[in-house]
């Protein structure tokens, strides 16, 4: 079963880039953040003609989420991220998918910082960590994709020293992306690639992209139910190389989960990361 995460930087203007991605890589379920989109203004139909089912929830001007099922419907469980009935940023929404649960998030910016989009972003993170806890113990494989604007370590970007006072490297969002991981999540691509420079975001300024001026800040976190039947994951750089691309790249998962959640030990894994 593949699983990715893509920003695609809104659906409107990404469509064709979206549709030549999942025709090309057919991955069983992808979560897309960014729509900036209304709900009425979600290409469904043309997700459908490509194969894919979708729930999504879109915002004018920013955010917006949504999960696509290859050939299946995802059966929505919730639309917001549990914790404060006021938040109405479309960041959240999740579902099931095959037996595997789907969380599919865009996480606050927080910039700049200090002020209250950080006071927010952190918030924000404090409430997942929350719903992260009752996720990792509710018996079923668990996918926690998306944008989470956290660069866990200075091993994730190309250069840290020019993003030190960014909200995304700041200590109080690598601390609660830590405690995630203590929880029990594995995170998937640095799993598979602990000893690489691997990066899934390039900034359009100063040809970031070019110079492979990277940053890891997209992610995907398997619980304890999950993290067994991970084979292999991967960047698809190509299509951060499209005309007018989006700023990040998809990426993605390959997991062998079983009908019943695996209690095996995690056994030899194969990696892979394609560029066409």
């Amino acid at each position: 079963m593949k699983i990715a995460t893509f920003n695609v930087n809104g659906i409107k203007t990404r469509l064709q880039h979206l549709l030549q991605w999942l025709d090309q890589e057919q991955p069983d379920v992808a979560c897309l953040q960014e729509l900036k989109a209304l709900d009425e203004g979600f290409p469904a139909a043309e997700i459908r003609a490509a194969g894919y089912q979708a729930i999504w929830k879109g915002q004018r001007s920013w955010n917006g989420v949504a999960i696509l099922a290859r050939g299946t419907e995802p059966v929505e469980v919730r639309r917001e991220l549990p914790g404060d009935p006021g938040d109405d940023h479309s960041r959240y929404i999740e579902a099931a998918v095959n037996g595997v649960v789907i969380a599919c998030l865009y996480l606050p910016n927080g910039n700049p910082q200090p002020g209250p989009k950080f006071d927010y972003k952190l918030a924000w993170f404090d409430r997942l960590l929350q719903h992260a806890r009752t996720l990792a113990d509710c018996g079923h494989p668990v996918v926690m994709a998306g944008d989470y604007n956290v660069v866990p370590t200075d091993f994730d970007i190309y250069n840290p020293k020019s993003w030190r006072k960014d909200a995304l490297l700041q200590p109080e969002s690598r601390e609660r992306y830590a405690q995630l991981l203590e929880q029990g999540w594995t995170d998937a691509l640095r799993h598979q690639y602990p000893d690489e420079p691997i990066y899934t975001f390039w900034d359009y300024f100063r040809q970031h992209w070019q110079r492979n001026a990277g940053l890891r800040i997209d992610h995907l976190l398997l619980n304890q139910q999950a993290a067994p039947g991970l084979r292999a994951a991967g960047v698809d750089t190509w299509v951060r190389d499209l005309e007018k691309a989006s700023d990040h790249a998809p990426t993605w998962v390959e997991l062998e989960l079983q009908a019943a959640p695996a209690r095996k030990r995690p056994s030899a894994m194969a990696a892979r990361s394609r560029r066409s």
